[in-house]
């Protein structure tokens, strides 16, 4: 490559052989800046005279703010008058709380599922054990179906419903007894149905269905167990009404006082506040049927039931709220308008019929 190539012939004000484009790195030459009297400085050049601008709103002597380039002093701009400050928006008005669903078919839907159960329980025992069978047949259902969509868990469904159905009937027919070996039977068939698919995933579908298997049938086989003493329609309605009348306590008083949180992580719309109504709402309940409805028993019994109601309703309704965070899911089914799926009314009553059952046949005997 030739000289010639780095651009065009020089011009006046380089500094370099005449013959030559410009050097690289060369400054470039100003009526006042020459490069060459840059490097070979033959004499001091005057400072230029600045004629002293006066600047206001303050003393000419003050530096403060100024800025210093090449030599002299150079004021910066006056400081503007401050903007005014937008209007700022009204506060809003506080927001009324929400129910969060549509009360209206939610009492409707109440209304007549309580229908179906009183008039069920009172006319041919029977009737309501098969309405049992029936609650939990769809609750293993929706739980199963919410347990394949979110989390590809594959519990056999008709082991778990023809088992379930089995459990509640061997329960109201054989006591105790026959429940517990419906359940193992239910666990077996649950494990012999699931070696017919491919063995990827086979422990936790297994483990599933073994535990849907003893969360919805075996808990609800209690109320069968109740269902056969003499006075056995007054328990199950004991334990009916002392269940809603919790769950009712601990939203009537949450919603209206609730502010300190019971179980944030879990679910953010209990309160403590809702607790002190559910065990409120509860013992007088239980105190109220113990001694009205069932036979031998006394107000002070209603009391320790109903305490025990409330603690197991509000633990029960929390573990469902434990699994459906880990589903990702507000409910488990959209079966019953205004309240959701049917496992989402029995969270708090399965649970607590074991606590109730028990608990009466300690106070007043098996019947």
């Amino acid at each position: 490559m030739n000289d010639s190539s780095w651009g065009a012939p020089p011009r006046a004000g380089y500094w370099g052989p005449p013959d030559q484009g410009p050097a690289q790195g060369a400054t470039p030459a100003g009526p006042a800046y020459d490069a060459q009297d840059a490097l070979f400085p033959s004499e001091t050049q005057p400072m230029p005279i600045v004629p002293e601008v006066p600047v206001s709103g303050g003393d000419q002597d003050d530096d403060r703010g100024a800025t210093r380039m090449g030599g002299p002093l150079f004021r910066d701009e006056p400081p503007q008058e401050p903007m005014p400050s937008a209007p700022q928006p009204a506060p809003a008005a506080p927001q009324k709380k929400s129910a969060g669903r549509d009360l209206g078919a939610a009492i409707g839907v109440g209304v007549a599922l309580g229908a179906v159960i009183i008039a069920s329980l009172f006319i041919v025992k029977a009737v309501f054990v098969g309405v049992i069978a029936v609650a939990v047949v769809v609750g293993l259902w929706e739980l199963t179906s919410r347990l394949e969509e979110r989390k590809g868990i594959k519990a056999p469904l008709v082991p778990l419903a023809v088992g379930g159905a089995a459990m509640v009937v061997a329960g109201y027919v054989r006591g105790a007894e026959g429940a517990w070996v419906a359940m193992a039977l239910t666990a077996l068939a649950v494990l012999v149905w699931r070696m017919t698919e491919p063995p990827e995933g086979y422990l936790k579908d297994v483990t599933a269905g073994v535990f849907a298997a003893f969360y919805v049938p075996f808990l609800a086989t209690f109320v069968a167990l109740m269902l056969t003493a003499d006075d056995g329609a007054q328990r199950v309605l004991t334990f009916l009404l002392l269940t809603v009348v919790s769950d009712t306590g601990a939203y009537a008083i949450g919603w209206r006082f609730g502010k300190h949180k019971l179980a944030p992580r879990i679910s953010p719309g209990k309160t403590r506040e809702g607790l002190v109504g559910a065990v409120t709402f509860a013992m007088a309940a239980g105190a109220l049927c113990m001694q009205f409805m069932i036979d031998d028993g006394t107000w002070w019994q209603g009391l320790l039931l109903g305490l025990a109601v409330a603690a197991s309703a509000t633990l029960g309704d929390l573990g469902e709220s434990m699994i459906k965070r880990d589903l990702g899911i507000k409910d488990m089914g959209t079966l019953l308008p205004g309240h959701g799926g049917i496992m989402d009314r029995l969270d708090s009553l399965l649970p607590t019929a074991p606590v109730v059952w028990l608990l009466l046949v300690v106070f007043v005997g098996s019947g």
